[in-house]
């Protein structure tokens, strides 16, 4: 019963990272017509999801370390801090230890949110799942179009398949 919010960092240009996680007051920049929550605030209590957190533009890993740190943003504009109680959840498709040994990623950041990891192995790496991921989208999004099961040959190219695209892939195909 609480807030989730889930945050796509690939699609927010970097110049709006911080109105868009912070918020901002009215008037902070052209185009500020009115006072907006940031997303940490719209989360408070509940659950912010960084999705694509490796797509995160290094000029604005401190700033998000910082909120974290200090359970406090800063709207854009504002000389006051607001308190915010979030619990982070992050995902990306990058190798985020060698993103911080090659200089891409703050070493402090991804300690401060590597605390419980789960590895998810490629869709190739684990083709027990295809059918259970089939049945799914098919229950999903099937029924729309009047379909309910796979003749058994497309299950099993569905399952013979290397999905290089991952689940959004088999998503797709489905």
């Amino acid at each position: 019963d609480r807030p989730f919010v889930p945050v796509d960092c690939t699609s927010i240009p970097a110049d709006l990272f911080e109105s868009e996680l912070f918020g901002h007051k009215k008037g902070a920049f052209t185009g500020a017509v009115s006072e907006k929550l940031g997303l940490f605030q719209v989360a408070d209590g509940g659950t912010l999801f960084l999705d694509e957190l490796g797509e995160l533009p290094l000029e604005f890993q401190s700033k998000l370390l910082r909120a974290i740190q200090e359970r406090s943003v800063r709207p854009v504009g504002s000389s006051k801090q607001r308190d915010v109680d979030v619990r982070i959840v992050a995902a990306t498709n990058r190798d985020l230890q060698r993103e911080v040994e090659q200089g891409n990623f703050r070493s402090d950041l991804f300690y401060r949110l590597d605390v419980v990891r789960i590895a998810v192995p490629p869709l190739r790496d684990r083709f027990g799942d295809v059918d259970v991921l089939v049945a799914h989208f098919l229950e999903r999004f099937g029924k729309a179009v009047g379909i309910v099961e796979l003749a058994a040959e497309a299950a099993e190219r569905l399952r013979a398949y290397h999905w290089p695209g991952n689940v959004r892939q088999l998503r797709n195909a489905i």
